[in-house]
């Protein structure tokens, strides 16, 4: 038998082209960023999830909590305000931080926000909140290049920094109104009581204590357990009755704890000077109510230009209009 010849095998091995390599990888890369993206996306939201579902408190003084309400977005950003302490601890930003310790203390806020943090939140909300602005802002130019919003691009910015600058502000003066109005109109019920416990026969702390026991918790009754605390711990009435008036910083509140100091110091009769102060305080809120309806008139000839009256000029001289123009042409 004779010798076989080798039999050899040839693979024929295809050969890659350059660009199919290219997009091969450039197909990874793109499924490699929209991953990284997908899971911050999932991170923002898991953290503003969790910090939406968290309560937050005021301890009251009597050791009660109370629930105070705070937007979100400062929640977000409260875990950043300790980055900006050397920025709102310097001595130009002094009067600002005492104002806005003095009018979150009156809002109700102490011990929650500060006016330190308060400041940062101010300086955070243009910068991190101006981010998420211009990358929508971005995206909208994206997708539709021919909206007004792409053609305004950066007057649109400049509106949103200063919105996000103003929010702050904005939030802490409508809080504050709020609390405000509350104090207004539970103040001449909570002087009848006063007075009517004074004029049987009780002390003005236990008309006081009574008062506030039997009372809901609201915004006065607040302010009136801490200002009893006080006196219970030893500080003078007048001081305790000084001090809640510049902590709430309110005229009608203030005008009670003076009349109150000088009764004290004088001698006069506390339900005496109850009785006055409550017709004082039920004539001052006729007085607002009544201000208020002559204001109503004027507020609402805003609505019924923009609203009403384009409306009914359409409707009436649409018609008129028309037949003109048929007229004409």
């Amino acid at each position: 038998m004779g010798d076989r010849p080798p039999r050899f095998v040839v693979l024929l091995v295809p050969k890659r082209d350059p660009k199919t390599k290219g997009r091969f990888m450039t197909d990874v890369l793109s499924l490699l960023t929209s991953m990284a993206w997908a899971l911050c996306a999932t991170g923002i939201v898991w953290y503003c999830l969790n910090v939406a579902q968290q309560i937050t408190y005021v301890t009251l003084a009597d050791g009660r909590q109370q629930e105070r309400k705070i937007p979100i977005i400062f929640r977000l950003l409260l875990p950043f305000a300790p980055n900006l302490d050397h920025l709102a601890t310097r001595p130009a930003f002094a009067k600002s931080r005492v104002t806005a310790d003095r009018k979150l203390v009156a809002a109700g806020f102490e011990g929650l926000l500060s006016g330190k943090e308060f400041l940062a939140l101010k300086l955070l909300m243009p910068v991190i909140c101006g981010a998420f602005w211009l990358a929508l802002l971005h995206l909208v130019s994206v997708l539709n290049p021919q909206s007004e919003m792409a053609k305004n691009m950066s007057f649109a910015f400049l509106l949103g920094l200063a919105l996000f600058y103003y929010f702050p502000l904005l939030w802490l003066r409508r809080v504050l109104r709020a609390r405000h109005t509350a104090i207004q109109r539970a103040l001449p019920f909570v002087l009848d009581l006063l007075t009517l416990s004074v004029e049987a026969g009780m002390d003005f702390m236990s008309a006081l204590q009574r008062n506030c026991e039997r009372r809901k918790l609201d915004a006065l009754n607040e302010e009136l357990i801490r200002m009893m605390r006080e006196i219970q711990v030893g500080i003078p009435r007048r001081t305790a009755l000084r001090n809640m008036a510049q902590r709430v910083d309110l005229g009608d509140l203030r005008s009670v704890a003076h009349a109150l100091i000088q009764a004290d110091e004088l001698g006069v009769s506390i339900g005496a000077i109850l009785r006055i102060q409550s017709d004082q305080m039920r004539a001052r809120r006729f007085d607002r109510a009544e201000k208020l309806a002559n204001e109503a008139p004027v507020k609402m000839l805003g609505p019924l230009m923009l609203c009403i009256f384009p409306a009914v000029f359409i409707i009436l001289l649409g018609p008129i209009l028309q037949q003109t123009l048929k007229t004409l042409f």
